[in-house]
């Protein structure tokens, strides 16, 4: 378990991390075209796992942001935007702001990403939701960085998670 905290208010989450240097846990996902993503659909690329709570969020909508810009940058890496936010309100937001570097999946189904993501919070006002996290998984799916942010309205380390690549 991890406690992590919103506007100074502690929250625990039900577990830590994937450990750096382990095999990146599975998962299944649902895009907005409603289609199921697995961690096997990215195979052979490197990862930048974007976790927030709810696009419909300032800084969850920044670190969006942040990450379709530097996307466009990258080669042979994908950026998944990864909350329990409906696929609906995740393609809505793209829309709206013209995202189309990044993917969006969503947890919404069952949880299980944020479960066994080691991420999911067990108390307090988003109970249930996801940490605001970055996950980096090399192109043999393997963890190379990961950060939870211990403020859940700060930012994530953009450049630290970039450097992972």
């Amino acid at each position: 378990m991890a406690t992590v905290t919103l506007k100074g208010n502690e929250i625990q989450t039900n577990g830590t991390l994937p450990a750096i240097n382990s095999k990146a846990p599975d998962f299944k996902l649902v895009a907005t075209d409603l289609s199921v993503k697995s961690l096997e659909d990215y195979k052979g690329k490197k990862l930048i796992l974007n976790i927030f709570p709810s696009v419909d969020t300032g800084t969850c909508a920044t670190s969006v942001r942040n990450f379709n810009t530097k996307a466009a940058q990258l080669d042979n890496t994908k950026v998944l935007c990864i909350s329990r936010d409906l696929p609906f309100a995740q393609g809505r937001f793209c829309g709206a702001e013209g995202i189309e570097n990044v993917e969006m999946l969503s947890d919404f189904a069952t949880g299980d990403f944020g479960k066994d993501y080691g991420l999911e919070f067990t108390n307090g006002p988003l109970n249930a939701l996801h940490s605001r996290c970055i996950v980096v998984i090399n192109e043999n799916g393997e963890v190379a960085y990961t950060e939870q942010v211990p403020e859940i309205v700060d930012e994530p380390n953009y450049t630290e998670a970039l450097k992972a690549l």
